[in-house]
């Protein structure tokens, strides 16, 4: 599809197809289809903290109520208050204006079904067609038909109160002492104000929003800088969240940073032990570590890979019955709370585990040990198939046959950016370095920015 990637459309702000009149027309298509369901269809509105979203809200909240819908803006809110809301307030689709861990530069739109989940495949291709194809002129109603936007107050409030509600009644975090990396993104008010109330000293950062710093050298991305926090202060956890809030990775008291593979062996051992994890499994991704089939195989878990993206985990987890997934990046799925990934969700089902069981992060970590894995991303000028690169494939199959089975080599194009990703895994280090950095110069001198086309 020309719009929609691995999660809903994204780009430069600005640019097409992250342009203001694509926006617009996303509003006047979503609204047309949802209201051959019901007149006037009520849609959520949501945004992270980007210089950009106001015109992109604007444009959608425009395109909106000119097909007769109601337009309700909540402001900026995590991407899964927005999921989590969309259910609550029986609306019709919510839509997030987020480009998650991307520069301030980028945007992106998002769209969720009123079950809460992002749209499928098919009606989100036919979303693209309306777009490209429609000219929408003669569709709009006229009159009192016209709709309506209006602001929501409390959707902080009722988020707030759903995410507390997921922990035993009986537990707080009194006495525990976190360190809180909200990206100066969608996360920066309703995170800190989360854990406060719970009882927890939260020592913050990432929450000074100008519009430009989003994902700047913080959060998720760059979790060293929470980690040396926790050392420094310390502190018995930190907790580092993306732009938009739906994914996080951790740090216990030593500054070992836990990223999402290792979240999924701390929850999944934890729900096998209490009878709750639904088919004794859990759905990762291609990405994630080895190390995660070893931890759990020894407790009779399997792992279900699935292609890259959240989408893809839930999507098999619906048609599994699981109730366990996520990505090597920190969305962590738990169905039985929620219908996407939700990173201050899954610090609290974390910090519920460290209550019950009485263990500290670190000793909860013990339970896998990751494989040594190194990744190289090239920002690429095209994305041709990787056996018209000269040379590639040839190096891809040598790389393997080295590994003789005791790693991996996985390259492919992301979806949401001009980039190819290149992950090697297997013992020895200096080995899978040599192999992704050859596979990273041949690449880079056939497609990379600037390079030979």
């Amino acid at each position: 599809m020309k719009l929609f990637g691995t999660d809903g459309i994204r780009g430069i702000a600005n640019r097409f197809p992250m342009s203001v009149d694509v926006a617009l027309k996303v509003g006047k298509a979503l609204t047309h289809l949802l209201s051959q369901q019901r007149d006037h269809p009520r849609i959520l509105v949501g945004k992270d903290t980007r210089l950009s979203g106001y015109m992109f809200e604007t444009a959608l909240v425009a395109g909106i109520c000119s097909m007769g819908g109601e337009a309700i803006l909540i402001g900026p809110l995590p991407t899964p208050g927005i999921a989590f809301l969309v259910r609550d307030m029986k609306a019709d689709a919510g839509i997030v204006i987020s480009a998650s861990h991307n520069p301030f530069y980028d945007n992106g739109i998002k769209i969720f079904g009123p079950d809460g989940y992002k749209l499928p495949d098919e009606l989100e291709g036919e979303l693209e067609r309306m777009v490209l194809e429609e000219g929408f002129e003669d569709l709009g109603p006229t009159g009192d038909r016209i709709g309506r936007a209006m602001r929501m107050v409390d959707a902080l409030g009722r988020y707030l109160v759903f995410l507390k509600k997921t922990l035993p009644q009986d537990l707080d975090l009194k006495g525990l002492r976190i360190v809180l990396d909200c990206a100066n993104g969608a996360a920066y008010r309703i995170a800190p104000m989360l854990f406060w109330e719970l009882g927890a000293e939260v020592i913050t950062l990432g929450t000074a929003p100008n519009g430009t710093n989003i994902n700047d050298g913080c959060g998720a991305l760059y979790p060293e800088k929470m980690a040396r926090a926790v050392v420094a202060y310390g502190a018995d956890m930190g907790l580092a969240l993306d732009g938009d809030g739906d994914r996080v990775v951790l740090s216990d008291r030593r500054g070992q940073i836990l990223d999402g593979d290792r979240i999924l062996a701390i929850c999944a051992l934890q729900m096998a032990d209490r009878g709750i994890l639904k088919g004794n499994a859990v759905v990762a991704t291609v990405m994630s570590n080895m190390g995660l089939d070893i931890a759990l195989s020894r407790r009779g878990i399997r792992v279900l890979r699935t292609k890259v993206g959240d989408r893809y985990v839930v999507e098999e987890m619906k048609r599994g019955g699981y109730n366990l997934g996520g990505e090597q990046a920190g969305h962590i799925v738990f169905l039985d709370h929620t219908t996407t990934g939700d990173g201050l969700l899954t610090a609290l089902q974390v910090i519920g585990i460290m209550r019950e069981t009485g263990r500290d992060l670190s000793e909860l970590a013990e339970v896998m040990t990751p494989l040594p894995q190194v990744r190289r991303d090239l920002r690429v000028s095209r994305k041709p198939p990787l056996e018209d690169i000269p040379g590639f494939l040839e190096a891809f199959r040598e790389a393997e046959e080295a590994l003789d089975g005791r790693g991996r080599v996985l390259v492919r194009y992301s979806g949401t950016e001009p980039v190819l990703r290149i992950m090697v895994e297997g013992e020895d280090r200096g080995q899978i370095e040599e192999m992704a950095d050859r596979l990273y110069q041949i690449a880079k001198g056939h497609i990379g920015e600037g390079g030979w086309r």
